[in-house]
Parts: C-alpha cells; structure tokens; sequence
C-alpha cells in the first residue's frame, strides 16, 4: 500500500510555481496577482482563506483578501465582483462559499468573469471542461488528477466509482477520469446518497473517488483487494480527547481500507493541500492566459 502524499506533492508544484514567478519578475513581467472574497466570519472559512493567502506569499503571488461584512446585500456583493472583473491588476479571484442566505449563490457565481474564475466554478468554465476545452479545472479535481499523474497510477480502461454528484467535485472528476489521456480513459459510474445498493459498484471498481461528505462512510468489506482510493471527504468530528475538541476525518475508514488497497490519499494531507496548489496554478495560468 502507497500513501498518496498530498502534502509532499503539493509542495513539489508550489516550488515549480515559485521558479516560474521568479521567472517572471526576472524578464519584468506583472507579478500573478489572486484576490479572494469572503462574506461573514465564518470561522472554517476564515481559516482557509488564510491559508491561500499564506500559499501566495509562499510562490510570490500578490494576494488581496476582499472581506465583507455578513450583513452586505446581495447588490452591494455583485457591485465589488464588477470592480475585480474590471480591475487589471487582478489575474483572478475566488468568491469563499457558503455564502449567507440571503444572497443567491449562483447569481455570485454567474457574475466572475470566466476569465478570472480560477476556482472553475462557473458555468462556462464547467461547460468547457465537458467539452474537452481549455478552461479552468476546479481546484479539487484537478489536484486529484495531479495526484494521479505524478504517482503514475494506471487509469485506462479501469473503472471508477465517483461517489458524489456536486459540482465542486463529483460531476467535473467524473468527467476528467472518462475523458481521453492519462489520467483519464476510465470507465466511470457516478453514485450519489440515492443510489441503490451503492456497495455492489464499489466492490467492482478499480478505483473509488469519495467526496460524500459522510465520516468513514467507506468500509474495507466496501472495497476490493488493490483498489486506489482517493478520499475527498473532510468533516469535524467531535473528540474531547483531541487537542482542538475535533478531529478531521474522511469519507474512508482509513484502518480498513488501507490494509485492502493498493494506493490511498490519507485525511488529512492527502487532497486538501492539491486543492490550494492547484489553485496557485489556475491563478498562475490565468496570467499567462492574458
């Protein structure tokens, strides 16, 4: 068994980045520049916006960090997403979700222009991707997909059971894993929290992507010997006996599981630090793009 390291391997791609960047002042170039929206004081939020914002600074990226009160209208919201459209310095942003009730998510997501959403996220970029077109790959799935290609994982003609049908992950790794390429030319079944007997289709894939969103929902008796697993799940789970209160836990029962397969993306470290570096890449093409 192989742990997929997602923390070495994101590294590995901010290290490139950096080189490119330094590149790039070198010849006078404009430096990659992300900005990123958030709405609230949603502490999970808070802490991952953080974090990207650490990441830029890492490969140096200008970042500007765009913080709204939760009280903001939804016109008020959609006028600033107008200004870093039109805003030059700006090569790409990202609007944090959830965002509060009273705004219309998907109004949000319509109003980015395309060419600056580098989460991937709106329907241009998403129909794109279905397309086989250049665009924006959604950050998750496109840091599984490194994940895939740098261990050197064989995905052709294998099937994959994609358990979750969002649009984050589930629908765009889908499409990615039956796509021409390696990775990709799997033979792909989407499952969902409705699908019948969805066990009976697990224990027949070669490879398992889970982004359920249910804590050690994947059991070993799930599974078949030497499957490569790809853990999209990240949930708090209450634990008095953890340090913070909480421990971050997986789709996978990682103890079962493991012993079963043949490659595994442990959680955390496994695809939560592709997801940010992938990021640092959308931002990184989007400049290049302009």
């Amino acid at each position: 068994m192989t742990i997929l390291d997602g923390k070495k391997i994101s590294n590995d791609i901010k290290d490139e980045i950096t080189q490119v960047v330094a590149q790039m002042k070198a010849e006078g170039q404009k430096t990659p520049h992300l900005a990123a929206v958030i709405v609230g004081e949603d502490g999970a939020s808070l802490t991952y916006v953080g974090s990207k914002v650490r990441a830029c600074a890492r490969v140096g990226f200008e970042s500007t960090l765009v913080q709204l009160p939760e009280q903001i209208t939804e016109e008020e919201l959609l006028a600033k997403i107008d200004s870093l459209n039109k805003d030059p310095e700006i090569d790409g942003f990202i609007v944090q979700l959830p965002l509060p009730r009273h705004i219309d998510t998907q109004k949000v997501l319509l109003a980015v222009d395309p060419k600056k959403d580098v989460d991937g996220f709106h329907p241009e970029n998403f129909g794109k991707l279905a397309l086989d077109m250049e665009t924006f790959i959604p950050a998750t799935p496109f840091g599984i997909m490194e994940l895939l290609r740098r261990y050197d994982i064989d995905t052709v003609g294998k099937h994959t059971v994609v358990i979750g049908r969002s649009h984050i992950v589930g629908r765009p790794i889908s499409i990615l894993m039956s796509r021409k390429g390696k990775p990709g030319d799997s033979t792909v079944t989407l499952t969902h929290s409705r699908t019948k007997d969805l066990a009976n289709y697990t224990r027949e894939a070669d490879i398992v992507i889970s982004a359920l969103g249910v804590p050690n929902f994947l059991k070993a008796d799930m599974v078949k010997q030497g499957a490569v697993i790809i853990d999209v799940g990240i949930t708090r789970v209450t634990d008095e006996s953890a340090p913070k209160g909480y421990v971050i836990t997986g789709d996978v029962d990682f103890a079962g599981v493991s012993e079963k397969s043949s490659f595994i993306t442990p959680v955390p470290g496994g695809v939560g630090p592709m997801t940010i570096a992938m990021l640092l890449q959308n931002t990184l093409l989007a400049r290049q793009r302009a």
